[in-house]
């Protein structure tokens, strides 16, 4: 069995094998997609695949749209050649569950697949096209964060943003200059939108990130602003993009674990007869297979403003609502209910010699550690956004999402940046224990948490082995504030090294020692550096 639409022509070889294949007529639907595009997706990777593409996938079946969506990948090109192109745009979906059952199905929802080089005729010409329907509806993102970042840490635009700055926008009916931003490529296609019509329609961030529709609205309107202070775009249009009456940039909180391809996933679909399933590693080191393997629960919740209609998304289990009622969902996911979670298990499973997020849950210490960051400490100051029960939510990940050994998810993965997560993760609720009680001295598992960071950021795991740490832009900063540190080492000096971290505002959104759990999370510190064994000694000492 191949993935093509002619392989696709076997049917019972695919139902022996247990896989779904989409009730709908794959073709018909790409046509119709083609010539009357109602949304389009930025950043087509695995969770759009498998996630938003699964969305289209079940309103089509359902018999609640007719339309597919239109696949533009702005990063890496060879996901179109090597994915797209290669398997005729399908996706073999693989959901593990907890019993280690999978269900399988095809995915026939992403009907055209472009690369945004926007100095490709062909490439301009076709995103034109789809940008100037007036009937286009709705433009996604799923690019990660660093996808809106217009300016390095110094406050400077990067050189290729500059770049596409300086080069402005096609004339009307002309080629477009070759951008090297994802912002500059969708603010120029609004630009020709706009020229077009002023057709309406709504920008919607997916990305796992806080506020992300205020994100990309910000970073767009920065590019439209600096085009026009260069006389390339007029007023009109920067104001057009203002005007959320024609152009909105809908708030979402999006929330699905999908780990990279599993070589077990791999070998149970060639097992079956499934040829061709070997994932690939592309030229922008992008590890990504025919199919994607995730979990089965998911939540995408997004604000309901879609100025020229949208697809009926409710239908395929979206929580269509407002902004305050998004932002209250992703607060209660990533500084209570999961995220933080994630955080502590990442740290301490990387000094335990953890290489399964799974099996932390079996670890008696480290799963008491989540229970009580999430359920003890983070319920009483937790965000409730009333579409969804934290209490609901929380359990699911504590008794469901996180054990489930068939998820390849790993603690070297979710420890990547974590200078930048432990500010929201940790600090949202550090900040709330002091308005709700003066301090937050109450807190013991989240300083706990805190010193298995400091204690990870040393390198070594707890049998005094060296280790690799995950990439994370402040390591450079913290392994020198931290230099000098040893175990066994004479704890008199620690103070002095960790104060400066502990006290930085920038890092934790607050001063632990002001907070009053500074100096509780100096002595775990302290106590789990006495040396090899005494990270496990201080988690049962406090734990068990």
């Amino acid at each position: 069995m191949k993935l093509s639409l002619e392989g696709l022509k076997d049917v019972q070889a695919w139902k022996e094998a247990g896989v779904v294949l989409p009730s709908y007529d794959i073709q018909a639907v790409k046509e119709a997609t083609k010539k009357a595009p109602v949304w389009v997706h930025f950043g087509i990777g695995n969770i759009f695949r498998i996630f938003i593409g699964g969305i289209a996938d079940r309103l089509i079946s359902e018999g609640a749209s007719d339309k597919g969506i239109t696949c533009v990948e702005s990063f890496d090109f060879d996901v179109v050649d090597k994915i797209y192109d290669a398997y005729d745009n399908l996706v073999l979906g693989v959901t593990l569950k907890a019993d280690g059952s999978t269900e399988k199905q095809v995915i026939g929802s992403l009907t055209e697949a472009i690369k945004a080089q926007t100095g490709v005729a062909e490439n301009w010409n076709r995103l034109r096209t789809i940008f100037t329907d007036p009937g286009l509806q709705m433009v996604s993102f799923t690019i990660t964060e660093k996808g809106y970042a217009l300016k390095n840490a110094a406050g400077s635009y990067f050189p290729f943003v500059q770049a596409d700055i300086d080069a402005g926008v096609a004339e009307e009916g002309g080629q477009a200059p070759a951008y090297n931003s994802a912002m500059s490529v969708v603010t120029a296609l609004l630009y020709e939108r706009f020229r077009a019509g002023k057709y309406p329609m709504a920008v919607v961030s997916m990305d796992n990130c806080s506020h992300n529709g205020e994100k990309l609205m910000s970073s767009i309107v920065e590019m439209a602003e600096q085009w026009e202070a260069k006389g390339f775009v007029p007023a009109e249009f920067t104001a057009w993009l203002k005007d959320e009456s024609q152009v909105s940039f809908p708030w979402s909180m999006i929330d699905k674990i999908t780990p990279r391809p599993a070589e077990s996933v791999q070998a149970e679909l060639e097992k079956l007869g499934i040829e061709d399933m070997a994932p690939v590693i592309t030229s922008k080191r992008t590890y990504i297979a025919p199919f994607v393997n995730a979990e089965g629960p998911q939540y995408l919740v997004i604000e309901d403003k879609f100025p020229n209609g949208r697809p009926a998304l409710e239908k395929a289990g979206v929580y269509m609502t407002d902004r305050d009622t998004v932002n209250k969902v992703e607060r209660m996911k990533v500084t209570t209910c999961l995220n933080p979670l994630h955080t502590a298990l990442a740290v301490y499973g990387c000094v335990l010699g953890y290489t399964l997020i799974a099996d932390e849950m079996k670890d008696p210490e480290l799963s008491e550690l989540v229970h009580r960051i999430g359920p003890v400490e983070g319920m009483p100051v937790v965000t409730d956004p009333g579409i969804l029960s934290p209490q609901a939510f929380v359990d699911e990940v504590i008794g469901v999402r996180i054990p489930n050994p068939f998820m390849p998810d790993t603690p070297q993965r979710i420890a990547t940046d974590t200078s930048q997560k432990v500010g929201i993760r940790y600090g949202e609720t550090i900040k709330s224990y002091v308005a709700k009680y003066g301090d937050a001295k109450k807190l013991d598992a989240i300083p706990l948490a805190l010193a298995g960071w400091l204690r990870y950021l040393l390198g070594v795991d707890d049998e005094g082995k060296a280790f690799e740490r995950s990439s994370d832009p402040m390591l450079d900063e913290l392994t020198a504030a931290l230099d000098g540190i040893t175990l066994g080492c004479d704890p008199a000096g620690l103070h002095e090294k960790l104060a400066p971290v502990l006290s930085n505002a920038n890092i934790f959104g607050c001063d632990l020692y002001k907070a009053g759990i500074g100096e509780k999370i100096e002595a775990l510190f302290a106590e789990e550096i006495t040396g090899p064994g005494a990270v496990r000694a201080t988690l049962k000492k406090y734990l068990d």
